[in-house]
């Protein structure tokens, strides 16, 4: 039961979990599955492993189908515990096998694991990896769900390995989508939500790069393999991740105050990353804006970016009276977040996010995207030193990042 044939010399080598598994601060009722493959080629390539609670097990059920040292290549498509958990243990079993893996992920795995004296082979998109009878392809998925991911594709196969993207939680021993013994379709919508939503924009990316494969079968990290309509799954997160409402009808206001102009071009990115996202953004320099415009323009937007510059530690005055006023305004879950330019100091930005909390504010900031979204990317309190190049694109990324917000808010 161990070993099970997905297809020529491609074998399931995972672990079923019918726990009620403690999972991302979620109990999984009906379980999940570690799926780890291993691909019997002229060059033995292991695909992804098992969480690190069952990293003994597995290495010991893996040496009982194949000589470790007779690995050649170990994939890791994403470097979460649930998945390259085993890496560690089969590693020092695998004594020959090289790592392959996105650049990120490299680094990562060499710091977490102890790494640092083993090969890796990085790949980028589009990469080959002849593994002797059969054509791997890698394709870098960042924020799927997490910025090192990538997916794995055999060409001969025309099988997708895609880690946690096309997962479902639910332990099972019948393996193949055709042979479920229950319903699965609703928890593999409610995966995609949970998992996936939070970063459509990265979804709707993946979904272009693959859009050309020719693929018969999906062979995900959680629960069962898509050998049955295969392309029926591809179109449920197409349609998933495609915007339902009318995204020209979310509105964000970005209201700001600057002194030497760095805070205009911040401004100037937020509104370019939000329009990106589909959002219509208001601009209004403090300087020379109506305040009463400004708090009715607040008011019927779906959301509010407020910027300044920090003086002497503090924000410009006509931004909190600006933030004065708004504590009147019913402002209940309405999402905002701050942003600033700073020269040798940058509190500015701590003190207009305390303001939008008091007044009742849905405050974006890390914690938020960290707890809710998943996003590890530092956003918001957007706190940038003067205003280069670089710094600019990331206040371009930020709008993004706060339209997505809005649109699935």
């Amino acid at each position: 039961m161990y070993m099970k044939k997905i297809t020529d010399n491609v074998f399931w080598v995972g672990k079923n979990d019918d726990r009620k598994v403690p999972f991302h601060r979620l109990i999984l009722e009906r379980g999940t599955t570690y799926n780890s493959y291993l691909l019997t080629t002229g060059k033995p390539t292991v695909i992804d492993t098992v969480d690190i609670a069952f990293a003994k097990e597995y290495v010991d059920n893996l040496k009982e189908v194949i000589d470790l040292n007779t690995i050649e290549y170990i994939v890791i498509n994403h470097v979460e515990p649930d998945h390259a958990g085993a890496l560690p243990a089969l590693a020092a079993r695998a004594k020959n096998a090289k790592i392959v893996t996105t650049k990120l992920s490299s680094e990562l795995l060499k710091d977490m694991f102890k790494l640092h004296n083993r090969e890796f082979i990085i790949v980028h998109d589009g990469d080959r990896l002849d593994i002797g009878g059969k054509i791997l392809q890698f394709f870098e998925t960042p924020y799927l769900h997490t910025e090192e991911t990538m997916i794995t594709y055999s060409i001969d196969d025309k099988t997708l390995f895609p880690c946690d993207i096309f997962s479902t939680h639910i332990a099972n021993n019948e393996l193949f989508n055709d042979l479920a013994a229950g319903e699965y379709i609703e928890d593999f919508k409610v995966y995609y939500k949970l998992i996936m939503g939070p970063h459509r924009p990265y979804v709707r990316e993946m979904l272009r790069k693959i859009n050309k494969l020719e693929i018969d079968m999906i062979a995900p990290s959680h629960g069962y393999i898509l050998r049955e309509n295969a392309h029926d799954f591809i179109r449920m997160y197409d349609e998933m991740s495609s915007l339902v409402d009318d995204a020209s009808s979310k509105k964000v206001t970005i209201v700001f105050s600057t002194m030497t102009g760095n805070t205009t071009k911040i401004a100037g990115k937020l509104a370019e990353g939000l329009k990106e996202s589909g959002i219509e953004p208001y601009v209004f320099n403090l300087k020379n804006s109506n305040l009463d415009e400004v708090l009715d323009r607040i008011q019927i937007s779906d959301g509010v970016l407020i910027g300044s510059s920090t003086k002497y530690g503090d924000m410009v005055r006509n931004v909190e009276e600006l933030l004065q006023a708004l504590k009147n305004m019913e402002a209940k879950g309405k999402l905002s977040a701050a942003f600033g330019s700073f020269g040798w100091s940058g509190e500015g930005i701590t003190h207009i996010e305390n303001y939008l909390n008091d007044s009742g504010f849905t405050v974006i900031n890390q914690k938020y995207l960290i707890l809710n979204r998943g996003i590890d990317t530092p956003a918001f309190p957007l706190r940038i030193k003067f205003a280069d190049e670089e710094s600019l694109h990331t206040a371009y990324e930020a709008g993004k990042i706060f339209g997505e917000q809005v649109l699935t808010h």
